[in-house]
C-alpha cells in the first residue's frame, strides 16, 4: 500500500533513486494521454512548460485522466507530476512578479515544480514562498511567509484524493515539512547560478536540484549538447553543484546511460533523467528496490 500521495517523495525517503519520463517540449496534455500515462514505467512524469505550451486546460484534463486511469501499480492514486515553470529564477522580483504561474500550475493538482535558471537565493526564496500557504510557519525566519492564496484547493484536492482541509495541510514542500507532499526543485544552468549555488541550495523548501548542461554549455560557447565527461569548466561546475546538494541533503538530478547507472547511483545521484525504462530496470535492480513499478 502507498504510504504517501507523492510516490517520488516516498522513494526518496527510502533512499531509492527516481527515474522520470516526459519531454521538455511538446508534451501531449489531454485526458486520453493521462489515462495512458497512469501506468507509466517512470517514477514521475516531467511536464515541460519552460519551452512547451503553458496549457492549463490541457494540464487539468491530463491530471483528470491520470486519476481515472489509476491507481498506479505501486498503489498511488497517480504518478508524481512535476512541471517545469516558464519563469527564470534570475532574481527575487522577477520570480515574485511571475508567481501567478506557480499558483496556476499547483491549482491543477500537480505534485511538484522545477524552477529553471536559478541564479540567486532571493529568487528561490520567492519561488518557495509562492508555493506555500501562509499558515505554515516552518522556515519562515529564512524565507518569509508563504504567499499562495485560497482558491485552488477545490480543483487540486480532488486530484490528490483528499478533502480541502487536508490539502491545506499536506501541500507543503518536503522535506522542510516532513509530512509535505510537494517536491520543489531548481535547475542550475548558468555561470551566475553556479557561482551562487551554495546559497541557492541552502534555501529551505527545496527537495532536489540539477545542473543544466544544455544551457550552461551554451553560455560557455558550446552549441552542441555536452555530455559527460564534460569540458573541464563544466565538470568543475557539476562537482560544485553536486557537493552543495549533498551538504543540503537534496537529491541530485542527472542522466546516466545503462552502462554507468550503477556507478552513478553509488556516487549518490538520486534522480535519473533520460526517459529510458531499461536504465530504470538496471538501476532498480542495483538498489534492490521493492516498490512495484
Amino acid at each position: 500500500m502507498a504510504k504517501r500521495i507523492n510516490r517520488a517523495i516516498e522513494l526518496l525517503e527510502a533512499d531509492q533513486a527516481l527515474y522520470y519520463d516526459g519531454p521538455h517540449t511538446g508534451h501531449v496534455l489531454t485526458y486520453e494521454q493521462g489515462r495512458q500515462d497512469a501506468k507509466t514505467w517512470a517514477d514521475y512524469i516531467n511536464v515541460g512548460m519552460e519551452h512547451g505550451d503553458f496549457d492549463m486546460k490541457g494540464l487539468s484534463d491530463y491530471m483528470r485522466g491520470l486519476v481515472d486511469g489509476g491507481p498506479t501499480n505501486s498503489g498511488h492514486r497517480t504518478p508524481t507530476i512535476i512541471v517545469e515553470a516558464p519563469v527564470n529564477g534570475i532574481d527575487g522580483p522577477n520570480v515574485a512578479y511571475n508567481a501567478w504561474q506557480f499558483r496556476q500550475i499547483l491549482g491543477r493538482g500537480v505534485h511538484g515544480i522545477l524552477l529553471c535558471q536559478a541564479e540567486s537565493a532571493d529568487a528561490v526564496k520567492e519561488f518557495v514562498r509562492a508555493c506555500r500557504f501562509p499558515h505554515h510557519k516552518a522556515g519562515v525566519d529564512k524565507i518569509g511567509i508563504g504567499s499562495r492564496g485560497r482558491g485552488s484547493e477545490p480543483t487540486a484536492a480532488p486530484v490528490w484524493g483528499i478533502d480541502q482541509q487536508e490539502y491545506f495541510a499536506r501541500c507543503e514542500p518536503w522535506p522542510l515539512n516532513p509530512q509535505g507532499e510537494l517536491l520543489l526543485g531548481v535547475k542550475i544552468e548558468s555561470p551566475p547560478g553556479v557561482e551562487h549555488c551554495e546559497e541557492i541550495l541552502a534555501v529551505p523548501g527545496l527537495g532536489f536540484a540539477e545542473l543544466g548542461p544544455g544551457d550552461l554549455g551554451l553560455s560557455l560557447g558550446y552549441t552542441s549538447l555536452q555530455r559527460r565527461p564534460y569540458p573541464p569548466e563544466m565538470e568543475r561546475a557539476r562537482a560544485r553543484v553536486f557537493s552543495a546538494c549533498k551538504w543540503n541533503k537534496l537529491a541530485f538530478l542527472e542522466g546516466a546511460p545503462a552502462e554507468k547507472i550503477a556507478a552513478s547511483l553509488d556516487e549518490g545521484v538520486r534522480i535519473i533523467s533520460g526517459h529510458n525504462p531499461e536504465v530504470a530496470k538496471i538501476g532498480r535492480a542495483h538498489q534492490k528496490r521493492t516498490m512495484p513499478v
